[in-house]
């Protein structure tokens, strides 16, 4: 696939990975349909990047706002040609110490941002996206899609949910619409806001998103960044060696 020229709605477009690929896009060509729920952000990212990237205020947890934004872009011309569901985010939880002031509401806003928006997303734009010549879906999860990590179980389950309905996904559209790609990218730890004093050997958000790129460009199913590639060969041999790397 090329991007010069695409449509990409991207979200989560303000923050780390997010912001890379945003600038990455632009500068590859492409148009970026920039969503967030920080409006004075993305409009600092529009004066940085130029009338390449439109904006779209939206909080991903909520269903309504959604709704707006997948009304917009179904109607939107020219067509969206791409999806980059992006934004996540990450609550480390001790559940027997049991500190939190509100459990259901952050159980709720981790499994909505990370599960429920890009599920809604796609199902939603699969139809438009696989009329394109080059239509592409790009779903970010994480090493901990393939066994979790104990100080964040519900971060860790929204990645295997994803992981699970990108390929279902794929399936299903496979032979009715072989121009539309649909992929996964397993994100290492990167150096971002929400990994901050968390972990060691981090990669840069820039490389990350030159990666998820590169894997677009490639047509790759599964694009495997960074060290992902060696774990996906442990996984695949020794599944408890890398349950306890990824266990933490």
């Amino acid at each position: 696939m090329w991007l010069e020229g695409k449509h990409i709605l991207l979200t989560g477009a303000t923050r780390g990975i997010g912001r890379e690929l945003a600038k990455q896009l632009v500068a590859a060509g492409a148009t970026v349909l920039a969503v967030a729920r920080d409006d004075e952000a993305l409009t600092a990212l529009k004066w940085e990047l130029g009338p390449q990237l439109q904006t779209y205020t939206c909080d991903l947890q909520n269903a309504a706002e959604r709704e707006q934004l997948i009304s917009e872009m179904m109607g939107a011309q020219p067509p969206l040609d791409g999806l980059i569901n992006n934004a996540g985010m990450q609550v480390e939880a001790d559940y027997l110490m049991g500190t939190h002031v509100d459990l259901a509401k952050d159980i709720s806003m981790e499994v909505n941002v990370n599960l429920v928006a890009p599920l809604h997303l796609c199902a939603a734009l699969v139809p438009c996206l696989a009329k394109r010549p080059e239509g592409v879906i790009i779903n970010v999860t994480s090493a901990l899609a393939l066994s979790p990590k104990q100080d964040a179980p519900v971060y860790c389950s929204t990645k295997a949910g994803l992981r699970n309905f990108t390929t279902g996904l794929r399936y299903q559209t496979g032979q009715l619409a072989p121009n539309l790609q649909i992929s996964e990218c397993i994100m290492p730890l990167v150096e971002t806001a929400m990994t901050k004093g968390r972990g060691r050997g981090k990669i840069s958000p820039d490389r990350a998103a030159r990666d998820l790129l590169q894997g677009i460009k490639h047509g790759a199913d599964e694009i495997w960044i960074g060290k992902t590639r060696l774990l996906r060969i442990i996984h695949r041999l020794l599944p408890e060696l890398s349950a306890r790397i990824l266990r933490g």
